[in-house]
């Protein structure tokens, strides 16, 4: 009983939000694990129903034909840190959801309402179902999705870092230079603030992180210690 309550009372919900390049999912995923968390990848399923649209003929150029269409995929996320998954449509989606035709397309998609408002209402009902606590990560989890969160962290770095971080990323064919991931970020920057619904933000009571200078162990001992203070503090 002794250790039901205080699995309970250690239970906590992580937001991580912030733009891409700046170290959010290697981030997020290894405190997850360190602390014993469940994780969820929100952008996977955003680039999941975006890879649907795209494999399905559905125009992403189209606000209505997206908004007619958001429903029919069926979008599982898996939430080990260890080994998170992604289906769609019963399918493993963890490969397909990366490439660049999916990357340029995905703001477009994960800006019509419909979308967003599904994929929300996925994303509250996995959190709500960790019952140890759970990571999130994404451009709109503290302002959005789970704005009671225990604590809320907003990842930024420098457009230079987080350009050479992402062309680094980048395999083979799709490897690009600096200035073309650069200037391909600084857009999808501009899309995702920009957006009517749910757009990229800081929320008020988030703790920022410059990750420009810092290594990735270093960020993640950042954020693991963020999260002990708020354990004890519970």
């Amino acid at each position: 009983m002794q250790d039901t309550v205080e699995t309970a009372s250690s239970a906590v919900i992580v937001a991580i939000d912030g733009p891409s390049g700046t170290g959010k999912s290697s981030t997020s995923k290894a405190v997850a694990a360190k602390l014993g968390l469940s994780y969820l990848d929100t952008g996977a399923q955003y680039r999941a129903i975006t890879w649907w649209m795209l494999s399905n003929g559905i125009d992403t150029e189209d606000p209505q034909a997206i908004a007619l269409a958001a429903a029919k995929p069926v979008i599982v996320s898996g939430t080990d840190p260890a080994a998170p998954t992604i289906t769609v449509d019963g399918l493993d989606a963890s490969g397909p959801i990366r490439t660049q035709e999916v990357t340029s397309k995905v703001s477009a998609v994960s800006a019509v309402p419909e979308v967003r408002a599904l994929i929300t209402d996925l994303q509250r009902t996995i959190a709500a179902a960790a019952e140890g606590g759970i990571v999130v990560e994404g451009r709109d989890i503290g302002t959005t999705v789970l704005p009671d969160a225990d604590l809320k962290v907003f990842l930024t770095a420098s457009a230079e870092a987080r350009a050479a971080r992402r062309s680094g990323e980048l395999k083979g064919k799709e490897a690009t230079d600096l200035a073309t991931t650069k200037a391909a970020l600084i857009r999808r920057d501009a899309a995702d603030s920009g957006r009517k619904t749910s757009p990229l933000a800081k929320a008020d009571d988030a703790v920022e992180v410059d990750t420009t200078d810092l290594t990735l162990d270093q960020v993640i001992e950042c954020v693991v210690t963020l999260v002990e203070e708020k354990r004890a503090a519970k």
